[in-house]
């Protein structure tokens, strides 16, 4: 992996943060009244730590190796040390500022034997997912002391390389190469960590981490000479930290947020209840509108008394027309506003049954549908007109309708319009069979002659839905012909 590749990392972290600060900081005004701040003093867990760590680095993915290597196979073991400062953001993720220094050892396996040092430092920001906490079962009581850990960062590094040629008798290391902590340093790294906590205050850690520096020469082998002209290791150097740590955990609550499971306190209250008989507390600050929705996250603290409401304490007007159907006579049809006529309770006025009538056609699949050349009305379409009927019977009483046909461009024009005539009258009557009075509705074919897409002729024009919507059967008011 080159620098390329890891700046692209970065960016993708970059990104990835600023979207969530994005989604947590919104303005304001976007939140109602009855949400407030969260601020220090709503704070119940302790979430800032600070952390050291000691270990061993070990390069690996590089020309010169600190495993097994040289003339007698040896282990070249050097040092690591890190520090951070840590902050929990939930119970699962948490993030990092680390500083890190140490000094690998490193030697050549397959020709002159080499002893080679790299001194680096480095500073980096690593995100931390508690990974055992997505996995801990809610009625899981066992204690709580174990935790397994991903880690994934980016940051600079720079370091010194230093060698010295052992089959040349060489004794003191010189100076191979080096990079400054600087703009062009990225390097990046993930790992794994298993954490146990010994108190509210104390835990122990211990890590592995992968880490890719991006850089060749890291290593020590040079940029030039034998060991440069071999570059095994390919375009990075890569080593293994492996390190055992100590956190202390800030602040002055008694648990850390890392280790509490936000499920626990409400599995542990209705537990209680179910032992002892009595009963959970489950609205904290009330439900001042009765309504079945807390104050907590209620959106609409002063609900009508007996109006049913959503999961947000909002009451439902499923037709939307601005009347909740605690007071409207007709929930499932668009009304007008009370303050223009509130006489009608929410119902539509008569002239706006066509519209409602003909919506109702529209919006159910398909519209009223025919055997192909014929006046018969197809099964699965009389719900429909059932629904046309119960608008005209509530709704319509007194008012007289017209029920126009219409027909697509196949055909001649004169079969069209006789199949539009037997096709409303098979639609009035079988309305005036489900209660509507026949003086209500009078019937009118008419072809072709008025389509909703006129450019539609031949048929073969338009694709079959432009068709389809031309065989149409609608409504109007008898004084609108």
């Amino acid at each position: 992996m080159n620098k390329n590749c890891i700046l692209f990392v970065l960016i993708a972290l970059c990104s990835c943060f600023k979207t969530q600060a994005q989604t947590q900081t919104l303005d304001s005004s976007s939140f109602t009244e009855d949400y407030v701040k969260f601020t220090n003093d709503q704070k119940q867990f302790n979430d800032w730590s600070i952390s050291i760590y000691g270990g061993v680095p070990w390069l690996q993915s590089s020309d010169f190796t600190s495993i097994q290597n040289g003339a007698s196979g040896t282990w070249r073991v050097g040092y690591d040390v890190q520090a951070s400062i840590d902050k929990q953001i939930s119970h699962v993720f948490g993030i990092s500022l680390v500083g890190q220094m140490g000094e690998s050892k490193q030697g050549y396996n397959g020709g002159p034997e080499v002893d080679a040092k790299t001194k680096y430092h480095s500073i980096s920001v690593i995100g931390d997912v508690k990974v055992s906490s997505l996995f801990r079962r809610i009625d899981n009581r066992s204690p709580y002391r174990w935790g397994i850990h991903a880690y994934a960062g980016v940051g600079f590094i720079g370091y010194k390389a230093y060698r010295k040629d052992l089959s040349r008798g060489e004794t003191e290391y010189y100076l191979i190469d080096k990079a400054d902590l600087d703009i062009d340093s990225f390097f990046g790294q993930f790992g794994m960590g298993i954490v146990y906590k010994i108190n509210n205050r104390w835990d122990a850690a211990f890590k592995a981490m992968y880490i890719i520096t991006g850089d060749k020469q890291f290593d020590g082998s040079g940029r030039t000479g034998y060991y440069a002209e071999l570059h095994t290791g390919g375009n990075s150097d890569n080593f293994i930290t492996t390190s055992l740590g100590l956190k202390y955990k800030l602040g002055k609550h008694n648990e850390h947020l890392a280790w509490v499971d936000p499920l626990r306190e409400a599995f542990s209250k209705i537990n209680e209840a179910a032992v002892s008989g009595g009963s959970v507390e489950v609205c904290v600050f009330g439900d001042k509108d009765d309504d079945g929705v807390c104050d907590d996250w209620d959106r609409e603290l002063d609900t009508p008394k007996g109006a049913r409401v959503d999961g947000s304490g909002r009451a439902l007007d499923v037709d939307m027309d601005g009347i909740i159907d605690l007071y409207d006579k007709c929930p499932t049809f668009p009304g007008v506003p009370n303050l223009e006529h509130p006489e009608l309770h929410g119902c539509p006025e008569p002239k706006q049954l066509p519209k409602v009538i003909n919506e109702t056609i529209v919006n159910t699949m398909g519209g009223i549908q025919f055997n192909l050349d014929s006046d018969k009305i197809l099964v699965e379409s009389q719900p429909i007109l059932d629904n046309v009927a119960e608008v005209i019977l509530k709704y319509g009483q007194n008012t007289r309708f017209l029920v126009e046909g219409h027909t697509d461009a196949r055909g001649s024009d004169a079969y069209n319009l006789n199949l539009s005539k037997r096709r409303v009258t098979s639609v009035i009557k079988y309305l005036v069979s489900k209660g509507v009075p026949p003086y209500q509705l009078t019937g009118k074919g008419m072809g072709f002659s008025s389509p909703k897409y006129p450019e539609c002729k031949p048929a073969t024009k338009c694709p079959e839905w432009k068709n389809r919507e031309n065989r149409r059967v609608i409504f109007k008011l008898l004084d609108q012909e």
